[in-house]
């Protein structure tokens, strides 16, 4: 099955999207709202998404408002999150104490679980350790058993497994430069990539079980990228507030310079979904992860109406598709309903 993608127009390099009226993906009638379901696994829900990531709290930093928008619109959802987070760093003071530090992987585990249940997705932890991020010139190695190091076939196993299991028709990740270099998102996206491809051919990953199953698209996230911290920046100006991007601005010349080095790309945005009504769901979900969010850190340095106005989506490139889709899409589930003539 190839690939088909056309283009029904191009998206701005810098401009903000397009106002936006809520309104379902799909009317009533249609095949999604009488309960019927695409492929093979019959009784489950209609449409099935799962994002794939590396440690606990990315999944509420990256796509979380439009998991909760596509999750209270009958979509199932699942979260993969590959390690446990063990070896990461306590970025919120107030959780920066000896205790914490001690018991870092329950801690983590628990904050995921708070996590799930306010965005409402399922979520599986797949066992694999954190690697830690590496900082020195040159770099220091890897601690032994990191995920980073584990073989590909070995890293991939358990995730062909979930999505025989699950069945999703998209699935989201991060691109090949991991979204910014740590060793497990780079990992994440080699592992995600190997089982949108291996998953559906019953001669590959036969140790790992489960029935053959093929995602239909794969997108990544383009989480973070100057066109929203512009068009965030210019409307706190407009409306005479002080804007906490201005240092952005003073440092991206120099991000931009060392992602030229490391050979990465900027993602052309494809997909665009209107996520404005989920933000403060996202933002709970971010909260909860206590030991990585500080409350009063830039993650909550513009207001939300401000955000709703200057940028109310969440942002994606289409990688991979085995449906006719035009580009540029407001739904990730665009050309899969169409694919199978429901």
């Amino acid at each position: 099955m190839s690939a088909s993608i056309s283009r029904g127009g191009s998206l701005p390099a810098w401009g903000a999207p397009a106002p936006h009226t809520p309104r379902p993906p799909y009317p009533p009638g249609h095949a999604r709202w009488e309960g019927k379901d695409i492929g093979h696994a019959s009784g489950q829900s209609v449409l099935r998404l799962m994002a794939v990531h590396a440690h606990p709290d990315d999944e509420s930093s990256k796509g979380a408002a439009t998991m909760a928008r596509y999750v209270r619109e009958g979509v199932e959802v699942l979260v993969a999150t590959l390690t446990g987070g063990e070896r990461g760093s306590v970025l919120n003071p107030a959780m920066d104490r000896p205790e914490v530090q001690a018991d870092l992987a329950r801690i983590r585990r628990e904050e995921m679980s708070r996590a799930r249940e306010i965005l409402g997705v399922e979520q599986r932890f797949l066992g694999f350790i954190d690697s830690g991020l590496p900082e020195g010139d040159p770099l220091p190695p890897l601690p032994e058993g990191s995920f980073a190091l584990v073989p590909l076939a070995e890293a991939s196993a358990p995730l062909v497994r979930l999505v025989r299991d699950f069945r999703p028709h998209v699935i989201l990740t991060y691109d090949e430069s991991g979204g910014y270099p740590h060793p497990d998102h780079i990992k994440a996206h080699q592992v995600a990539i190997e089982a949108f491809e291996a998953a559906a051919d019953p001669d590959r990953y036969r140790e790992a079980g489960g029935e053959p199953w093929q995602p239909l698209k794969m997108y990544y996230f383009v989480a973070f990228h100057q066109a929203k911290y512009v068009a965030l920046h210019e409307e706190l100006v407009r409306r005479g507030l002080d804007s906490p991007y201005s240092k952005i601005f003073a440092e991206w010349e120099e991000r931009a310079r060392k992602r030229l080095e490391r050979g990465d790309k900027p993602l052309e945005i494809t997909a665009r979904v209107a996520a404005a009504d989920y933000f403060d769901i996202r933002d709970n979900a971010l909260r909860a992860h206590a030991t990585q969010i500080d409350p009063n850190s830039s993650w909550f340095a513009c207001p939300r109406d401000v955000e709703r106005t200057a940028w109310p989506t969440e942002d994606y490139h289409l990688a991979r598709s085995l449906v006719d889709t035009e580009l540029p899409e407001d739904d990730l589930f665009a050309g899969i309903l169409e694919s199978v003539n429901l």
